[in-house]
């Protein structure tokens, strides 16, 4: 009954990941279809993680009301028929329209399930659901591509959002799972605080972590963003080989994600994260190496994926250790929106920041917030005695 649950997670998680690099993959044709320039892909990746933002910061309030199960089931059918929306859209409007209740969904989803697994499983089982995050993210693109190959953008959305139909379904009947952890006092959720985000950042040590896991996100977010362009513009790299290049820190941190789950049970979340920092900053070196092989880079690429990839599930799953498992709820949506600012902000800022100094700082840049993380998380243990 565990083993198919945590399954069930597993899967749901692959549909948090399935919409996330769709857009990416369809908007080169889809922009042109519905006639706006390239540039305004921008605006809807805004509103999405805006309404990602406000659903995380509301997502204890909700599971605290309806469960776990329901929240994520009903997501999930959100995001479905947000992408249904896309593929039927004729203009920009309708798109923006549909992007407000897939951030909605998709928000809630991540605070809902990460708070889950970090009270009933353990750090294995946090960086596999990670790891099927990163699967979501590769399978679409595929899908994507078949559709542009054999039909239009429009198929792709309609396929996607089919799967998402078909999880949500699994998620449904799943719901007597559910009830094999209601003798664990942490899944009595009505003895879980309600703390809103002041009550939140009141505690010790919340406004390090806050910081640490927005910068984190923003390390994480510049490099899958700008990883293409850098290759480019300071490597000299043929656009289309680096673009396929470029999904080497994809499959780093989906390869590195599966591995830590053989580890991090023996070595904890505190050290996983301090490996992983060194890591990714061993990879920062190599992209940052003034050589004209191309081959460091890419294989800083690959070892910047692999440190990042401990990082992001052993914050979340460090939460109910380190703040009390009847404060995680409120303190886990809380992060979910903090870091969903973190990517929102700063690879932004990168663009403004390459066109003042180049495309060669890059590494520096996402080493910055790299360093701001340990510092913050290294912080927020000392605060908690962890």
């Amino acid at each position: 009954m565990y083993t198919l649950l945590i399954a069930i997670i597993y899967l749901a998680f692959i549909s948090l990941g399935l919409p996330d690099s769709l857009l990416g993959s369809a908007w080169p044709i889809m922009h042109a279809d519905i006639n706006v320039p390239l540039s305004l892909m921008g605006l809807i990746s805004i509103i999405v993680s805006g309404g990602t933002i406000i659903s995380s910061l509301f997502s204890d309030k909700l599971i605290r009301k309806f469960g776990t199960q329901a929240i994520t089931t009903v997501s999930i059918f959100l995001t479905a028929i947000a992408l249904l929306g896309f593929s039927y859209s004729k203009s920009i409007w309708m798109i923006i329209a549909f992007a407000i209740p897939y951030g909605f969904g998709a928000g809630a989803i991540d605070a809902a399930l990460n708070n889950y697994v970090a009270l009933h499983y353990s750090s294995k089982h946090m960086s596999w659901l990670h790891c099927f995050w990163g699967v979501g993210t590769i399978i679409s693109p595929f899908v994507m591509s078949y559709s542009l190959t054999n039909y239009t953008w429009s198929v792709g959305y309609r396929i996607v959002a089919f799967i998402q139909v078909s999880i949500a379904i699994v998620l449904l009947i799943s719901k007597p799972l559910w009830k094999i952890h209601k003798q664990s006092p942490n899944d009595t959720v009505e003895e879980h605080n309600n703390l809103g985000l002041m009550g939140a950042l009141k505690i010790k040590g919340v406004k390090q972590l806050l910081v640490g896991f927005a910068s984190y996100c923003a390390a994480e977010g510049t490099a899958m963003a700008w990883s293409c362009t850098y290759l480019v513009e300071a490597k000299q790299m043929d656009e289309v080989k680096a673009a396929a290049f470029a999904s080497l820190f994809f499959i780093g941190m989906t390869v590195g994600r599966f591995l830590s789950g053989f580890i991090t049970n023996r070595l904890g979340d505190k050290k996983m994260i301090f490996v992983g920092g060194a890591i990714a900053f061993l990879g920062v070196i190599l992209i940052l190496l003034p050589s004209n092989n191309i081959n460091l880079s890419l294989t800083g690429l690959v070892i910047l994926g692999l440190g990042c990839a401990p990082i992001y599930p052993s914050i979340i799953h460090s939460t109910p250790e380190n703040f009390g498992a009847e404060n995680s709820g409120s303190i886990i949506g809380i992060q979910m929106a903090g870091a969903y600012t973190g990517a929102i902000l700063f690879p932004p800022l990168f663009g403004v920041i390459s066109k003042l100094l180049g495309f060669h700082v890059l590494p520096i840049y996402i080493g910055l917030f790299m360093a701001l993380t340990i510092i913050m998380l290294k912080q927020t243990f000392t605060l908690t005695n962890k």
